[in-house]
């Protein structure tokens, strides 16, 4: 069986600078590290990790917690953060937490005695204490968390204000937001932030409807939705705080025969697949996903290099425009 010697010797570099590229430490040249990978194919060297752990004590893995695996967002930003993770010699630990306190603090927990190298957190009901005397970086996304070591959202307030200035251009007079979750304070709150203030603006009818927790945990809107629209009949334009839930607008108006766009335009946000899926395709917000796994990963692995990262990171939204705002 071939060992980190025998990569070391047939890759002409020392055992120091393999061992370097194998635990990803300090700075190794991209020619230098797909001379070490193509040595390692060509010897079959498989990495001992339990001896790694033991000797870094870390591993070259990523906990990554999540409040859902279903939910078509954090489906998508799951399987960016494996890519990315992927692409800088990491494996990805996956919890998906509920929404329940008690597994975040158990999970998190979990990471720190496997020897997660860090953390990506979009999860976090718990107090804070819980991150004290951690000896690993945890990133957040789109979480408000001050002990985290970077916090990376998207531009929530604009992705507000795209959204609801288009759906007053679309000739929308009556306007309702429907938020995702209301048990905790988020990033997210800033769309309904935006939704309010550009109704002021332009002098327009509005309401804000946050639904509570369960409906969050069980992704299913239909019932407020249905119960929304009976009550307000004016409803023109419907701003949804996710394409989840304004492809559930689109099933509910179909079931209520409200043609979408004609009597009623919907805007999303996410820009996930299922944005695409439904008649009318939904117009929404493009969040950068990818772009965002990237940066999570790329941060964590700055921090365990020692170098300095931003406390905050914000990405820029943009409009995509589809069938349920057509004129």
């Amino acid at each position: 069986m071939a060992t980190l010697k025998d990569v070391a010797r047939e890759s002409g570099l020392t055992v120091g600078t393999v061992s370097r590229v194998l635990n990803n430490r300090g700075y190794i040249s991209a020619k230098t590290r797909e001379k070490v990978y193509r040595v390692m194919k060509e010897l079959n060297y498989q990495p001992n990790e339990m001896a790694r752990s033991l000797s870094t004590q870390k591993t070259n893995t990523i906990g990554v917690i999540v409040p859902h695996i279903v939910h078509p967002y954090f489906s998508k930003m799951i399987d960016s953060l494996e890519e990315a993770a992927y692409e800088n010699n990491y494996k990805i630990l996956l919890f998906s937490s509920k929404g329940k306190t008690d597994l975040e603090k158990k999970y998190i927990e979990m990471c720190w005695r496997n020897r997660v190298a860090g953390v990506i957190l979009f999860s976090g009901l718990f107090h804070t204490e819980v991150f004290k005397n951690l000896d690993f970086p945890v990133i957040t996304i789109e979480r408000f968390i001050d002990e985290a070591t970077v916090g990376i959202v998207c531009d929530n307030y604009q992705g507000g204000v795209l959204a609801t200035e288009h759906l007053i251009d679309r000739g929308c007079r009556s306007l309702l937001h429907i938020g995702g979750v209301n048990q905790m304070q988020m990033p997210a709150d800033s769309r309904k932030t935006a939704f309010e203030e550009v109704c002021q603006k332009h002098g327009v009818k509005y309401l804000s409807v946050d639904p509570d927790d369960e409906y969050y945990n069980d992704l299913d809107y239909y019932a407020v939705i249905r119960l929304i629209l009976d009550q307000h009949p004016d409803i023109d334009g419907i701003f949804a705080s996710s394409d989840l839930i304004a492809a559930q607008v689109i099933q509910v108006c179909h079931e209520k025969n409200i043609k979408v766009p004609e009597q009623l335009k919907v805007v999303g946000f996410d820009d996930v697949n299922i944005a695409s899926l439904t008649t009318p395709r939904i117009t929404t917000i493009r969040q950068p996903v990818k772009e965002m796994a990237d940066f999570a990963v790329s941060a964590l692995n700055n921090v365990l290099s020692g170098e300095a990262v931003p406390k905050e990171m914000r990405f820029p939204v943009t409009l995509v425009e589809r069938e349920s705002t057509r004129k």
